[in-house]
């Protein structure tokens, strides 16, 4: 959602509840990729000297993918409205969400992007697919035929994308309908699922909200950094950039000033 004043298209001011001073923990540290338990030095200090170049104006892709109605469009409900519908209705084609946070200090934009789980809508939720920087794949905590189809949506994302620059979480939904040995069982495929594709486990339930807050706090705060040391990196790259031609100039017309001085000077 944004606003349009004068021809301008300016987003929506950040929620009180959108604000993240802090790095939130992963769900299980064993299943966390990034390990550390704050954010980077340099991302800290770039924003606290507003140095975070155009990462405040971006809008950073987030595809959710996964089978038929494993909880895709719930999930995302449940964080961006805080509502869940009983009423189970299938996404056609493709549709997604926009949310702003405040990440220390600094505003950031998440698109969420809800894809269809069904076979005759594949094609066209995958054009869909291309410049995401984070991908979400679900599966349902009571079927495991879900969990085992989340390799083939994540080749389908990648195909898309570029596999070292994107994000990857596995997300496990319908929590309040496991059994705790149900659960401790799928568990432990899905942790040795996650450890084999890289990504970052969570079991979440829609319904009741458990943990859905906090995966997409910690989701928005990684995308964020990541957003953020790219930024730093290309302005570091630029100013060396900037050296180099500078000291290659000097050179060539010191070498040519040389060539110039006339006899009487040698």
């Amino acid at each position: 959602m944004s606003i349009r004043i004068s021809g301008m298209s300016v987003l929506p001011p950040v929620r009180r509840d959108r604000i993240i001073a802090h790095l939130p923990q992963p769900f299980r540290q064993e299943a966390a990729v990034h390990i550390t338990g704050d954010f980077n030095n340099k991302v800290k200090t770039a924003c606290q000297e507003q140095r975070t170049g155009t990462v405040g104006f971006k809008i950073s892709k987030v595809i959710v993918v996964g089978d038929l109605a494993v909880g895709k469009t719930c999930l995302i409900n449940r964080f961006c409205k805080d509502a869940f519908d009983k009423n189970y209705k299938a996404t056609i084609g493709v549709d997604f969400e926009m949310e702003r946070f405040e990440v220390l200090g600094v505003p950031f934009s998440l698109q969420l992007w809800d894809t269809a789980g069904q076979e005759r809508f594949k094609c066209i939720a995958s054009t869909y697919y291309r410049g995401a920087q984070v991908v979400v794949i679900v599966f349902d905590l009571n079927d495991i035929a879900s969990l085992d189809h989340s390799r083939q949506w994540l080749e389908d994302a990648l195909k898309e994308n570029d596999p070292t620059s994107v994000q990857l979480f596995l997300v496990g939904t319908k929590k309040d309908l496991s059994s705790p040995a149900q659960y401790s069982l799928i568990e432990q495929d899905a942790l040795r699922l996650a450890k084999e594709i890289h990504a970052e486990y969570w079991a979440v339930s829609s319904l009741t909200g458990e943990n859905v807050r906090e995966f997409f706090f910690r989701l928005a705060s990684l995308a964020f950094e990541t957003n953020v040391l790219a930024e730093l990196e290309k302005s570091g790259s630029r100013q060396i950039g900037d050296v180099v031609r500078i000291n290659s100039t000097s050179s060539n017309l010191y070498a040519s000033s040389k060539k110039k001085q006339p006899n009487c000077c040698q």
